[in-house]
Parts: C-alpha cells; sequence; structure tokens
C-alpha cells in the first residue's frame, strides 16, 4: 500500500512539473491598446493629423522689442530724465536711378492722369512711362522751369502717386505704394512711442532695426502724410511720458475681499493723497514710498499676489498709447484681451506743475473703467477693485467672486532739450538738487 501511495505521489509530481515547463514554455503576449481600430503598443510611431501651413505659435511669438517693453528695472527707476533733441528723418527708399538731367520749361496740364500728363511731357524722348497699377487721379497744373526730376516729382506727388526710374529700360514706373526708412533716434523709448503712435494708425509689418536705430515701412501717400505729421509732432515737443506698470492678480486667503482701508494706517495718510472711482475700480494716487515691493508686502498680509504681466510704455506730451497686458503677460490668463490706455500732458495745471492723465481699461468687449488722474512727478496710481469674474465668459467659474485685477503704474517724464544743455552721455537722470530745480521751474 504504501508503495502505491509512493508511486502515486511521484505520478503526481511529474505531472506538476510537466505542467509548469508547459506553462513556462508557453508564448507571451504584451498588454495591447486598440485604438480606431488601429492596435497600438510600445513599438507604435505616433500618428498625428496634418497641420495647415502656418506660423508655429512660439516662432509668431518672438520679437525683439518684447524684452524692452517688458522688462522693468524698478531698482533704478528715474522719474525724470533728460535726453538730447536729435532729429527724426524719414528717407524714401527704391527709387531708383536717377533722371537724366532735361530741362523742362513753360508746361502746362489739365485733366490728365499721371501717366498721360508725363506721356505728353516726355513725347520725342526715349522714355517710357509704366504703370505698375492703375492710377485715375486726374491733375492740373503749370510748371515755369526746372529739371526733368523736379517735374516727375511735382506731378507724381499731385495724382498721389510714386515713380521710380529704371535707366537701362529707359523706364518710368508709377504705383500708388512706396517703401520709406525712419532714421530714428538712440534713445529708445522715444523709438517705443514712435512705434506705438505708427501701431496707433494701424500701421503693420514694421521693420525694426535696434542696432542702426531704423524703421521701415510701406504705405500709400496717406500713410506717408501721417508719418510725417507724427515726426512733426514729436520733434516739437519738449517732454515725453512713459509709465512701468505692474499687474496682478491677487486671490483673498479668506472669503472675504482685500480690505484696502488698511493702507491707511499701513502707509500714513501722507502717503495716501488722492482716491479716484471709476465705474468700476478706484484708482488711487500714493506718494513715492508706495511702490511695488511695499504694495506687494500689504497685499500678502491679506492675499496671495500674483504678478500676471510687466512693462513700459511711452507717449509724446499730448498724445495717447497703451499697454497690451496679453503682449507681456506671463501666461495666458483670463485678463490676456485687457488693455491700458492712457492720454497724458506734463504741464501746468492750474498753477501747479502736474501730470494729467487719463488712463482706461478696456478690452474687445468694451471699455471697462477709466480714470481722470492729475498727479505729481514721483507719484505712482494703484487701480484697485477690478474683479476678476470681469473677464470670466462662462457662466461658471473656480475663481473666487473676491479674486480681483491690480494695477500698479509709476509715470516718468523724459525731458527733451538741446544737445548743447546736456552733459556727456545720452541720458542723463535728475535727482537731488537738478530734480528740485527742474520741477520749480
Amino acid at each position: 500500500m504504501k508503495v502505491l501511495d509512493l508511486f502515486f505521489c511521484g505520478a503526481v509530481c511529474m505531472l506538476l512539473a510537466a505542467c509548469q515547463q508547459t506553462v513556462d514554455n508557453a508564448p507571451q503576449f504584451d498588454t495591447i491598446t486598440v485604438v480606431n481600430n488601429m492596435v497600438i503598443d510600445e513599438n507604435s510611431v505616433p500618428i498625428f493629423p496634418k497641420k495647415a501651413a502656418l506660423t508655429t505659435d512660439t516662432a509668431r511669438r518672438f520679437s525683439i522689442e518684447l524684452p524692452k517693453r517688458c522688462t522693468v528695472d524698478w531698482n533704478n527707476q528715474n522719474v525724470v530724465s533728460v535726453v538730447p533733441e536729435e532729429r527724426i528723418e524719414i528717407v524714401r527708399l527704391d527709387t531708383g536711378d536717377p533722371l537724366s538731367d532735361l530741362y523742362v520749361s513753360d508746361y502746362q496740364f489739365k485733366d490728365l492722369t499721371v501717366r498721360a500728363a508725363l506721356d505728353k511731357l516726355l513725347e520725342g524722348t526715349d522714355i517710357a512711362v509704366v504703370e505698375d497699377e492703375e492710377l485715375i487721379e486726374k491733375i492740373s497744373g503749370e510748371i515755369s522751369a526746372g529739371t526733368l526730376a523736379d517735374a516727375v516729382e511735382l506731378m507724381s506727388k499731385m495724382g498721389r502717386a510714386y515713380y521710380s526710374y529704371d535707366a537701362d529700360a529707359g523706364e518710368i514706373h508709377l504705383t500708388h505704394r512706396a517703401k520709406w526708412m525712419i532714421k530714428m533716434p538712440r534713445d529708445e523709448t522715444i523709438i517705443m512711442a514712435m512705434l506705438d503712435a505708427m501701431h496707433g494708425a494701424d500701421m503693420r509689418n514694421l521693420l525694426v532695426n535696434w542696432q542702426d536705430k531704423t524703421v521701415v515701412f510701406e504705405g500709400n501717400y496717406q500713410t506717408e502724410r501721417e508719418v510725417a505729421r507724427m515726426i512733426s509732432d514729436i520733434a516739437s515737443k519738449k517732454y515725453m511720458l512713459a509709465w512701468d506698470i505692474d499687474v496682478y492678480r491677487v486671490y483673498p486667503r479668506t472669503d472675504n475681499p482685500i480690505i484696502w482701508m488698511n493702507m491707511l494706517p499701513a502707509f500714513g495718510e501722507k502717503n495716501i493723497k488722492m482716491s479716484i472711482p471709476g465705474v468700476v475700480g478706484r484708482a488711487i494716487v500714493v506718494s513715492p514710498e508706495i511702490n511695488t515691493k511695499t504694495l506687494q508686502e500689504f497685499m500678502q498680509q491679506q492675499a496671495n499676489v500674483v504678478l500676471i504681466s510687466q512693462g513700459t510704455f511711452a507717449i509724446p506730451n499730448g498724445w495717447q498709447s497703451r499697454f497690451d497686458i496679453g503682449q507681456c503677460g506671463k501666461e495666458d490668463r483670463l485678463e490676456t484681451d485687457l488693455i491700458v490706455g492712457a492720454t497724458g500732458k506734463y504741464g501746468d495745471y492750474g498753477g501747479y506743475k502736474k501730470i494729467d492723465a487719463k488712463i482706461v481699461l478696456r478690452t474687445s468687449r468694451g471699455e471697462l473703467s477709466s480714470f481722470n488722474i492729475p498727479s505729481s512727478v514721483g507719484d505712482n496710481y494703484v487701480i484697485v477693485g477690478i474683479p476678476t469674474h470681469s473677464f470670466v465668459t462662462t457662466p461658471e467659474t473656480l475663481i473666487s467672486p473676491f479674486a480681483e485685477l491690480v494695477v500698479f503704474m509709476s509715470p516718468r517724464i523724459i525731458s527733451i532739450v538741446d544737445p548743447a544743455d546736456v552733459p556727456a552721455g545720452a541720458m542723463t537722470p535728475l535727482a537731488g538738487d537738478a530734480l528740485r530745480a527742474f520741477l520749480s521751474e
């Protein structure tokens, strides 16, 4: 009986060993995933849908200008700076070869297109006139005496056209559009102001060379006149205004809004100069003692503070400009659509030297709020009470109803003077006795 038991146990052990060997020798299968009837495993090559031939987002956002616009050195800020006056010159490009040295006298034309008037003028010469695009403007006039180049230039301008001469082909080409170069001053703040003015006039595709301080643009007769007006206006200004700006989103740590009245005991009443209500929010004019550092320290006592945008913008005295929060934003946020617009002038304000500014907060849906702010040189603005929910477009959101936008703005004056009155150096900040003398003028 024991022998049978031993035999039975041995048979069972052999059977189990055979089963184990069978299992060990069985083929192994990896886990597979089936997506849209396609088998996906670790060796699969990703398949992506074809994209249109568009500039990638990161390439589109590349700009040499943004670091200049979107950076503020709060530790080295000058409320008043003096820069030498420099000539801003506009030069037309692609004018072709010089025209023949011919003389024109006693030439009259009436109700003719530019091409017809030039064809009549150039009868008997080997110069042809070619319209690169149709010009229908009619011109009338008389040239008593002058060179051929002067005559062609005059008639082209009368017809709001531009000409270029190809000497090899013997052709004068006429077109509605032309290309220009603006030779800018060395001061980058003035360059920024000029670019902002041109953008405000809906001029796009500006080619800026920051090394040689030039701007190239294309346009028509109206474009040329508008730019010439800007250059003339900027050249006639004694001052420019600039604003350095920080934009914060503030999240209260409790289910209560920030108590802004606590600014009075925190900073002292002498440092809170003016309170200006808007349709939404409030602008507080404060002394230089309240800056970005001290403001953040105050807000952090009650809330979490996140810097969402920072930058600078400038305008000629009496002009208007804007700061696009999204352009200098740290990342895409609800407030990306917000624009801070400013119109300002420095000068006499009821017997006081003031910066008289209008600050407007605007989105693509329209104006959110505005504030008329007269302030002294050195004062700062703190705009508070703009609910973050003003930028929410969905019926519901996870953002606290007490979260708000806070804008800190620090205005600066740039005085443009005769180069003979400026010491060596492109920019001279005013401080101490020099600043007091400037403010007392």
